[in-house]
């Protein structure tokens, strides 16, 4: 049996996929807040053995050298490529956006091409299986645009620099956000208030009061340290507005937290406007939904007139592998990458 894993290693998660014989059997996500210390990473792969157990080759995509763990970007890449390495060897293959799959040293002599480059591994996968689509995936702490055309990712940007000029990179996500950072005044009984510029409340609580189950999803703890419960969540809310929770209904505060995440999903369907104005799509192109903000995406296609398609549906799955590809879509994307990759390698001349 050949396994592959793949690895998206984030400053805030963990995305573990498993592949037995070429099939995907295991995806799943694991708290690794890097900002609190490197041994996170370590506690985080200890959590994932069962999916790594067999590994015969490691493809490996990161974000996490953006962590204000690391002096720089560079300093970031050296240390996560070298604490990869020593856990899996020469196992280890990093995916160097267009440089494709190299070793350890070369990924640390190219620090801008390791780096954030997972959207591109995504994007790769999603032009294997769909000619011409755009790319939206909605993620806990950013949201990525990609067109792509005759299979293949245009991008007009590679780095973060550039992906935040061009539309294809908002930094606004689903649960990590905070409040203060999407809007700066909110209407609440029929007044509108200035918020408070303080990190009182995320958008996990905007969805929370809004009804969501973010069970499995939100794995972080909360702005003030207590629970997730509809209540706790209000509270937290409430904070921003400069009030206690009982001076508004449950329904007050629902008006509150539908107008934050309006304001949040409008700033995605600027970003992929913006894209489609520099790469315009034929209008049957579809969108293809990824991140654990896929019901979110599928708004944003009916707002672009266009048609969804989650992740792993383009990918042949179902049930809830084919929800979990979807949430944790650059994992999936990086072990299929490389199982290509290693076959193609292995082609006669």
């Amino acid at each position: 049996m050949t396994i592959t894993v793949g690895l998206d290693v984030g400053g805030a998660h963990l995305k573990v996929a498993r592949f037995d014989n070429d099939a995907l059997v295991d995806v799943r996500q694991f708290a690794c807040p890097l900002w609190q210390g490197l041994e996170n990473l370590g506690l985080a792969l200890n959590g994932a053995v069962p999916l790594l157990a067999g590994a015969e080759q490691v493809a490996i995509t990161m974000t996490g050298e953006l962590s204000d763990l690391f002096e720089s970007r560079k300093k970031g890449v050296e240390v996560l490529v070298d604490s990869l390495t020593s856990g899996f060897g020469q196992k280890a293959r990093f995916f160097l956006g267009r440089r494709g799959f190299c070793d350890a040293e070369t990924a640390k002599a190219h620090p801008d091409d390791t780096g954030s480059m997972n959207f591109l591994a995504t994007a790769k996968a999603v032009g294997r299986l769909r000619e011409t689509a755009l790319l939206i995936d909605f993620g806990s702490t950013t949201a990525d645009v990609v067109a792509v055309r005759r299979g293949v990712p245009e991008t007009l940007g590679m780095s973060d620099a550039e992906r935040q000029t061009t539309g294809e990179l908002i930094y606004t996500g689903l649960t990590r956000t905070a409040v203060m950072g999407v809007v700066t005044s909110v209407p609440f009984q029929g007044r509108w208030v200035g918020l408070a510029r303080e990190y009182l409340a995320t958008m996990a609580d905007v969805r929370r009061v809004l009804g969501d189950d973010l069970e499995g999803i939100d794995v972080h703890a909360t702005a003030d340290g207590r629970g997730k419960s509809t209540e706790e969540s209000i509270v937290r809310l409430a904070r921003l507005f400069g009030r206690e929770s009982v001076s508004g209904t449950p329904a007050a505060w629902r008006v509150s937290a539908a107008y934050i995440r309006e304001a949040q999903l409008r700033s995605i369907v600027d970003g992929a406007c913006l894209v489609l104005s520099s790469r315009p799509l034929p209008q049957e192109a579809p969108v293809v939904a990824a991140g654990i903000g896929e019901r979110e995406v599928s708004e944003v296609s009916g707002r672009l007139g266009r048609g969804c398609e989650s992740f792993g549906q383009i990918i042949g799955l179902e049930g809830a592998l084919m929800s979990a590809a979807t949430h944790h879509a650059p994992a999936v994307a990086i072990g299929l990458l490389l199982q290509e990759a290693w076959k193609t390698s292995m082609r006669p001349d």
